[in-house]
């Protein structure tokens, strides 16, 4: 078998754009340290804020703290492994959190196909779900914001106090519904 040697084709020159089938967050312009010690900042500054207010749970109260999962509980946009690995400053927290009895649910855009992986998912990387929220099929002609709001809202139907709501969208933190909100960057939309 002949391999290609001095008399192969020239390789084409490279495109001006990427197709526009290509996500722009594929490759965001802001590199993983960079984005790991952006996530550091903001949990540095949630953490004792988390340990303060789960000391001062009062009798009775049952806590939770609601996650986004893309580019927030997981690294999304920085690898494209299965599993997709904890956004370890987020998971930190978290583990915190859940050992010190507070309840994490896990709120995302995700449609309700890939359920059961991403469950898997966040169970390899170190997260104790008390819930996972996906969108059903109906729930995809909504505006994200809101479906995302009315999972908070449901989450503090079944009792629980949302002390802190975690993502790195506006429209994962909007809407009320939290004591207290922490956003990761998202570079002007270049992370989903």
């Amino acid at each position: 078998g002949g391999g290609g040697g001095a008399g192969a084709a020239p390789a084409p020159a490279p495109a001006a754009a990427p197709p526009a089938w290509v996500p722009a967050a594929a490759a965001p312009d802001v590199g993983y340290d960079t984005w790991q010690r952006d996530c550091r900042a903001v949990m540095d500054a949630a953490l004792p804020y988390l340990k303060e207010r789960i000391a001062d749970t009062a009798p009775g109260e049952k806590q939770a703290i609601v996650l986004d999962i893309d580019n927030t509980s997981l690294e999304t946009d920085y690898g494209f492994s299965y599993p997709q690995p904890a956004n370890r400053p987020v998971l930190e927290a978290a583990q915190y959190a859940q050992e010190h009895g507070v309840a994490l649910f896990f709120v995302t855009a995700r449609p309700g196909i890939i359920e059961a992986p991403t469950e898997w998912n966040l169970a390899h990387a170190g997260y104790e779900s008390s819930g996972l929220y996906v969108r059903g099929f109906l729930d995809l002609f909504k505006d994200v914001a809101e479906y995302k709001t009315e999972q908070r809202a449901e989450i503090e139907s079944k009792g629980y106090t949302i002390i802190a709501n975690i993502g790195n969208s506006a429209t994962d933190l909007s809407g009320g519904h939290a004591e207290k909100t922490f956003k990761l960057p998202d570079y002007d939309g270049q992370l989903s």
